[in-house]
C-alpha cells in the first residue's frame, strides 16, 4: 500500500495490469533560488504519492517542432488516477504559487501504455 500525502488514508497499489501515469512538465526557471523552496517541499510529496522521477532536467535535444523553453520534467506515478490525486491534493495544491511565482511551466497528465 502507498500512503496519499495529507490525504492521510492509504491507498491499494494498483495491480502490475494498470497503466502507470505520468506528469510531464516544461519549466522554465525564472527564479533559481525561491524555486528551489518549491523542489524542497515537492520533492518528497511526489514520493508519499507513490511517484518517481524518471526526468529531471538534463541534457535534451529537439529532433522536430519547438525546443522546450527550459527542463523537461516526467514524474511516473502507479496509475494515473493517482498521479491526478497528487496534483489535485490540497497540499500540492498549496505549493503551486511557489512555482508559479518563480518558473513559466506546462504540465500534462498522461495516461502510459497498458503492461
Amino acid at each position: 500500500m502507498f500512503v496519499a500525502a495529507c490525504a492521510g488514508t492509504p491507498v491499494a497499489a494498483p495491480s502490475a495490469s494498470v497503466a502507470k501515469g505520468y506528469i510531464l512538465a516544461e519549466v522554465e526557471v525564472t527564479n533559481p533560488e525561491p524555486y528551489k523552496e518549491y523542489l524542497a517541499v515537492v520533492t518528497p510529496m511526489v514520493a508519499r504519492f507513490g511517484g518517481a522521477y524518471i526526468v529531471r532536467g538534463g541534457k535534451t535535444t529537439t529532433p522536430e517542432g519547438a525546443a522546450p523553453k527550459g527542463r523537461m520534467v516526467v514524474i511516473e506515478f502507479p496509475s494515473f488516477e493517482a498521479a491526478e490525486a497528487f496534483y489535485n491534493a490540497p497540499a500540492y495544491q498549496a505549493v503551486i504559487a511557489k512555482r508559479t511565482a518563480n518558473a513559466n511551466s506546462r504540465l500534462i497528465i498522461a495516461e502510459g501504455t497498458n503492461p
